[in-house]
């Protein structure tokens, strides 16, 4: 048997009246490299796959969703904890990914997003050439290996 506890729903009335957070929302998020790319991934339950929007303008990452909860008309509303929100993130990408390539995807309520290191960002071998007597005569790049990136 359930009991009925009034000071849950004052505490919920407080939170919701005295809540400062407007706008949109931060999605917790985890980022990691994996090999020759990073892997951002973020909790959004209860999220419309349609309603995600992700925009690279430059080496700023941008992810936007939102949640919407049905509201029907004559609907008798027993207790309604969820809310509706906003979410952003925006993240700086930096020189060394190849932005062209990211991919994302939606499975069980978390977004990822495969970010690749572009390749003049990989490390990569440098070839020494010696003369006869094993002195240096000059260093240079492997020719198939990436080139570095141009501060």
């Amino acid at each position: 048997m359930a009991t009925y506890d009034p000071f849950r729903d004052l505490d919920r009335l407080a939170s919701s009246l005295f809540d400062t957070r407007r706008g949109p929302r931060r999605m917790p998020m985890d980022l990691y490299r994996d090999g020759d790319h990073y892997v951002l991934s973020a909790d959004l339950p209860g999220i419309d796959p349609g309603s995600v929007d992700i925009d690279v303008d430059g080496q700023l990452l941008t992810i936007r969703a939102e949640r919407t909860l049905p509201s029907g008309d004559g609907v008798d509303w027993i207790t309604r904890e969820r809310e509706g929100a906003s979410f952003l993130r925006q993240l700086n990408l930096g020189q060394g990914v190849d932005t062209e390539r990211i991919a994302a995807s939606y499975s069980n309520g978390v977004l990822s997003v495969t970010i690749p290191v572009s390749e003049r960002a990989k490390p990569r071998k440098i070839a020494v050439a010696t003369d006869s007597d094993g002195s240096i005569i000059q260093a240079h790049e492997n020719s198939d290996a990436p080139q570095p990136v141009d501060q």
